[in-house]
């Protein structure tokens, strides 16, 4: 956090949380905070004839842990497609070399979303036995404020409290891990189906029952809403649904949603929601296979647009080639034999397992193209931005590079035409999808809460970032955009996004015309619930380690102090 003052002036202010749209004025910042006012000896920065929002966050990416390692590993060929070299400016600074495209190195995974004027990302899959590799990762990532949320719905512990209805034991087991890990919240991947993925078999719907285990997936999911808003913290369950990916799965998707009807929350952060369901697009599809494999998005929105205890993340398909990674362990055994391409799996005792795929997104191949579609579609039919957000789960959809070009094609018809012209099946992707019927052109103020105000309130951080009101963290980025005469090409507005005219973090300048010029300071944000201790859950646990359940011992397990070094930590108090 910088200290000293500055003013930004007379930038087009874009700001949902206070409701401002284009309202040209100034932003205030002293040590390190959005102020009210500050002195004439400030120093200026110029926006006049930019757009000026709140630095943007993430809400859901994979850019730290070891499958993410083991994809850089995996994908050597990845390094030479990443499209940026150091400038000379960055050479003579010292800053480190970039690699990667789909899988970049943590140095170029900083750089990038700095540049984008991102200021905060959640890792939204992380196995607790190796927490301690992703906070590494974190920790070696410069720049950006860091989360990441433990896996739990198929946590062995967690199946045996629930199979019994024990949700206060799930929820002191919950409070346990997240200390240990340094975890943010509950991640759900493909609940069950990961389990039964070590006997070589899966869950598709909700009624499966996972194999030795006597619970369904719906059990799971209910539970873990249950047992999250016992503790009342700050982000709700954040959910991947069973059966992804398949033609015919938005059944299942409606039917999970349906899940969270009728629960209320209980927290004191903010949020609204008691489900994040994530990825969407991967999980809004029709048809019995992938000869008439179609869109479903109206159908998937129509519903969540009734619900406001739902917040959702798009996982749009960007059309590069990419790399998969993902805890449903299944799915990725599945996609290899679909591209026969290269494939890796791991199973970590007791607690999740993944894979790794690498694939490309041809817009010529129709499912692809669909597929792209329906992501698009997602957004294009949502009533309330505010609880749907900008991802391409990265890198599965594509990299998080490609958001400002997931931003234009949302806000310019033109654009997606354009593209939907280049493809070699384009009669057959409009009859299969909505997009050519959508004339809807998303503004830049709905792209700021989706991208700003929308996931900040769905983590339950909505007091820190995603705004601009005086005492919020002073993270702002600065665009080349003129809010009173927008450019007609929609590339302009892609360029725009790319590469930030000024990013401000922690009162800092980090990017000036789109090059860093500063590490800044970042920190690593988790969640430690204060409760009175569960004999029975204490217990438990200490046997699984002393027992040899798991191997390693318990000592090793949680992540220590020096791979966290900049923390800061949200308290959770509940009461007995």
């Amino acid at each position: 956090m910088a200290s000293g003052e500055m003013i930004i002036k007379g930038g087009f202010i874009i700001d949902p949380t206070r409701k401002i749209d284009g309202d040209a004025g100034d932003v205030a910042i002293k040590d390190g905070k959005i102020v009210d006012k500050v002195s004439s000896s400030a120093k200026v920065i110029d926006a006049k004839g930019k757009i000026v929002m709140a630095g943007a966050v993430d809400v859901h990416s994979h850019v730290a842990g070891p499958k993410v390692n083991a994809g850089r590993l995996m994908r050597p060929e990845d390094k030479f497609i990443s499209g940026v070299c150091r400038s000379g400016m960055a050479q003579k600074n010292g800053y480190r070399m970039e690699s990667g495209f789909s899988i970049p190195s943590v140095f170029k995974t900083g750089y990038d979303y700095a540049r984008m004027g991102y200021t905060f990302v959640m890792e939204a899959a992380m196995p607790p036995l190796l927490a301690p590799h992703v906070h590494e990762e974190i920790h070696d990532t410069p720049i950006i404020d860091e989360a990441a949320l433990p896996v739990f719905a198929n946590n062995w512990f967690v199946m045996e409290y629930l199979k019994k209805g024990e949700v206060e034991n799930t929820a002191a087991y919950i409070a346990w891990l997240l200390k240990a890990t340094k975890g943010y919240g509950v991640k759900l991947v493909n609940p069950g189906g990961t389990a039964a993925w070590a006997w070589g078999l899966n869950c598709l719907n909700l009624n499966d029952p996972v194999p030795y285990f006597g619970i369904t997936p719906a059990e799971i999911i209910k539970g873990l809403i249950e047992a999250n808003e016992y503790l009342g913290l700050p982000h709700s369950i954040h959910l991947h649904q069973n059966n992804l990916g398949n033609p015919g799965n938005y059944p299942d998707t409606i039917a999970a949603l349906k899940l969270a009807e009728g629960v209320k929350t209980k927290n004191k952060f903010g949020r609204e929601q008691v489900l994040h369901s994530t990825h969407l697009q991967f999980h809004s599809y029709g048809g019995e296979g992938w000869k008439d494999f179609c869109s479903k998005a109206k159908e998937v929105m129509d519903y969540v647009n009734k619900q406001k205890n739902i917040t959702i993340d798009l996982g749009c398909v960007t059309l590069d080639e990419t790399t998969t990674m993902t805890a449903d362990g299944p799915f990725e055994h599945h996609l290899h034999g679909l591209n026969h391409l290269k494939w890796t799996n791991v199973d970590v005792e007791m607690e999740t397992a993944a894979g790794i795929v690498p694939y490309i997104y041809d817009k010529n191949v129709l499912p692809n193209a669909i597929q792209w579609a329906t992501g698009l579609e997602l957004a294009l039919f949502a009533k309330d931005m505010n609880r749907t957000f900008i991802t391409t789960d990265h890198p599965n959809a594509g990299p998080f590079t490609r958001y400002p070009r997931v931003i234009k094609w949302l806000m310019s018809k033109k654009a997606r035409e354009a593209t939907l012209a280049t493809m070699k099946n384009s009669d057959k992707v409009i009859n299969a999808t909505y997009i050519h019927g959508i004339d809807r052109e998303l503004t830049l103020y709905e792209i700021a809460q989706m991208t700003r105000s929308g996931p900040a309130k769905c983590l339950g951080l909505g007091n820190i970032y995603g705004g601009l009101a005086p005492g919020m963290d002073a993270d702002v980025g600065i665009f080349d955009l003129n809010y009173k005469d927008m450019p007609k090409d929609a590339e302009k507005i892609e360029k725009a996004f790319q590469r930030a005219a000024c990013f401000i973090k922690g009162g800092e300048v980090i990017v000036r015309d789109g090059e860093v010029v500063s590490h800044g300071h970042k920190k690593t944000v988790w969640v430690k619930v204060k409760m009175p201790e569960n004999s029975q859950v204490t217990r438990d646990v200490s046997q699984a380690f002393s027992q040899g359940t798991y191997t390693v011992d318990i000592r090793n397990y949680p992540v220590r102090e020096y791979l966290a070094p900049h923390q800061s930590v949200i308290d959770v108090d509940v009461e007995a």
